[in-house]
């Protein structure tokens, strides 16, 4: 026996059964318009594959509703249950075979998104690799995760994956750890730094010494969390559902009455043909399908059809910090120089020697010198140890770029010299061990951060702005203030996250925005996900829509999709419904027979399906905020 969770959930048999029905009814009513129209066939033959429609696909529905129906549960597919067996009644076999069709596909696509969650599982799982190397003397043998112990020498080759947390022990490269830690950048590794399982490693091999078993790896933790927060994850009741409660009761007592007071049994059909709930079969699948056409026009991929109808509902939002409202690139933004030493001087030794380093500011420093125009020179007697930082000689100069904490603790002469403390990263240069200058760097913040996150309460009625970041606190505080945002929840791993998603959905529906492996399990336990960016197919996998460009104007494009969708549906809905409504009362006091009610319903439903099909065409503009062209 699987012991798939999603299987043991039944949720694939009954999208394959859905699915072969909703496929199966498609053939028949092709079949049937060919033999009537093209083959002008007798009106039995051509009606076979409508017989077989109702009996393979209706039976089953019906059989379905009525179990719902004995749970007490009213929904919109109930009165389309009712109306197949009408249909039956009234040979209407077309109409009814068409009710199969909407019922069998709607369900078929709710349960398929439904086990979109459950697919996360299986994207976490296939990254991963299914065997280390293990390094025994001067052979190399290669094992399964399961048989890696604590201690065992493993080698991981350019460009792997990490298979467990460990120690690097041999060689000097880099480390993408971004997915699991949230940090921005990639991390520098020498003998003696830690290696997390799951991070990418760089273009050089590294040897590490297993400091846990697979089981306990930061990796596998992810996936726990995973699976807990897929189990937990609750149905989003969907908008035709609650139109569906009310008005399904209302159109079967009002051919109830009809029936009653008249004593004609047809006034009971006439009234369920023209209630049959078309404009909520039909309306709102339309909006929603336009709706995710024109979201793909803006580079806006929607995993899940369910949240266009509830991120309206959303009140409050949930930030990630890193590439969401930052471009997660480091910049230099001050070089505070010490008496006697220019600054293109030093960035010209700086720059020289970190060219050679793998560490997340070298780059920044490059950038730097790169955009002052500074030619860089040749560096010599190069060490990187763990702790240290960066030593080297250029021009007949040592050079050593450092932190704080190693200066104040070897050079406690020199520290008193160092400049007072600020938020966010930096690193002190010492040049033939005197203090040269201190390099100050950001996370610079997305220049539309501001006015995005501004406008969110006045014009998509957010009541409560939050950031959640797993960045240190000078880093995410300050990205706070800068964007106007008051709640701050910093040094967060994706289980503190999860935990601070799913107390705050209690409260309220939330939007959560970010990327990364390590924003998956609050993606999933939000009311709705989004994904910012294409760094992680786990990431587009857990979240409800991916958004493709990293621009937070996308973001605001998919609130205005959704809004205008769902005020779409609510008009095509909620107008067909009403014009049923009066066609009911007149098939109830006798003015509009079955064979009319039928035709009056087909004419609302076009004209229902014509205003639901205005949410495929973009309105003039999407977006209502403007950037601010300011450089933090």
């Amino acid at each position: 026996m699987s012991s798939d969770p999603i299987q043991k959930s039944g949720f694939i048999p009954a999208t394959r059964k859905h699915t072969l029905i909703a496929l199966f009814s498609v053939a028949a009513i092709t079949a049937h318009l060919i033999l009537r129209f093209g083959f002008h066939a007798s009106a039995f033959t051509s009606r076979t594959p409508l017989f077989a429609t109702l009996i393979i696909g209706g039976i089953p529905l019906v059989f379905e509703l009525l179990v719902k129906l004995w749970k007490r549960e009213f929904g919109s597919d109930l009165l389309a249950g009712i109306s197949i067996v009408t249909s039956v009644l009234l040979e209407e076999y077309l109409a009814g075979s068409l009710v199969v069709l909407m019922l069998s596909g709607g369900e078929a696509l709710e349960n398929y998104a439904v086990r979109s969650a459950s697919s996360v599982l299986q994207a976490l799982a296939r990254r991963m690799p299914s065997a280390a190397h293990r390094k025994r003397g001067a052979e190399i043998e290669e094992v399964s995760l399961d048989r890696i112990a604590i201690g065992d020498t493993l080698l991981v080759y350019p460009h792997g994956i990490c298979p467990v947390d460990g120690v690097v022990v041999e060689g000097r490269g880099v480390m993408d750890e971004s997915y699991l830690t949230g940090e921005p950048f990639r991390m520098s590794k020498t003998p003696g730094a830690e290696v997390l399982s799951g991070a990418i490693n760089g273009e050089t091999a590294l040897t590490i010494r297993a400091t846990r078993l697979a089981v306990d790896s930061r990796y596998e933790k992810i996936m726990q969390v995973m699976r807990a927060c897929e189990h937990q994850r609750p149905r989003l009741r969907r908008l035709a559902d609650q139109l569906g409660a009310f008005y399904t009761p209302l159109a079967v007592a009002v051919a109830l009455a009809a029936w009653i007071i008249s004593g004609q049994a047809d006034r009971f059909l006439a009234v369920l043909v023209v209630a049959t709930p078309c404009p909520l079969l039909i309306a709102i699948p339309v909006a929603i399908i336009g709706a995710i056409s024109l979201s793909a026009k803006c580079a806006i991929i929607v995993k899940n059809p369910g949240v266009l109808e509830q991120i309206e509902t959303c009140r409050t939002v949930i930030f990630d910090k890193t590439g969401t409202l930052t471009y997660g690139e480091p910049k230099l933004t001050e070089q505070l120089c010490a008496p006697g030493f220019a600054p293109r001087e030093v960035l010209l030794y700086a720059a020289s020697l970190e060219r050679y380093s793998k560490h997340p500011l070298a780059r920044a420093i490059l950038s730097a010198a790169e955009e002052a125009g500074i030619p860089l020179q040749e560096a010599t007697e190069i060490s990187e140890r763990p702790g240290e930082g960066l030593r080297g000689t250029v021009d007949d100069r040592k050079i050593q770029i450092t932190s704080r904490r190693r200066i104040a603790a070897r050079y406690p002469s020199v520290a008193r010299e160092l400049p007072a403390a600020a938020g966010g990263l930096e690193c002190c240069i010492l040049i033939d061990d005197a203090y040269a200058a201190t390099y100050r760097f950001r996370d610079k913040p997305r220049l539309d951060g501001v006015s995005f996150v501004g406008h969110l309460k006045p014009k998509h009625r957010f009541e409560k702005v939050m950031l959640v970041s797993g960045d240190r606190e000078s880093e995410v505080r300050y990205l706070a203030d800068w964007v106007g945002i008051s709640e701050v929840h910093s040094g967060k791993s994706p289980e503190e996250k999860l935990a601070i998603v799913q107390a705050e959905t209690r409260k309220a529906r939330t939007l959560f925005l970010g990327d990364g492996i390590n924003d998956a399990p609050a993606l999933l336990a939000a009311t709705v996900g989004v994904a910012f960016g294409q760094t992680s197919d786990i990431t587009a996998e857990a979240a409800g829509a991916v958004i493709m460009n990293t621009s937070l104007e996308k973001v605001d494009e998919f609130l205005h999709i959704s809004s205008r969708m769902r005020v779409i549906a609510l008009q095509s809905a909620i107008g067909g419904m009403s014009l049923s409504l009066a066609g009911m009362i007149l098939a109830a006091l006798g003015h509009l027979p079955p064979v009319a009610g039928a035709v009056s319903q087909e004419v609302i439903d076009v004209l229902v399906v014509l205003n639901a099909l205005r949410a495929a065409f973009p309105p003039k503009a999407l977006a209502d905020f403007h950037d601010f062209d300011i450089d933090p």
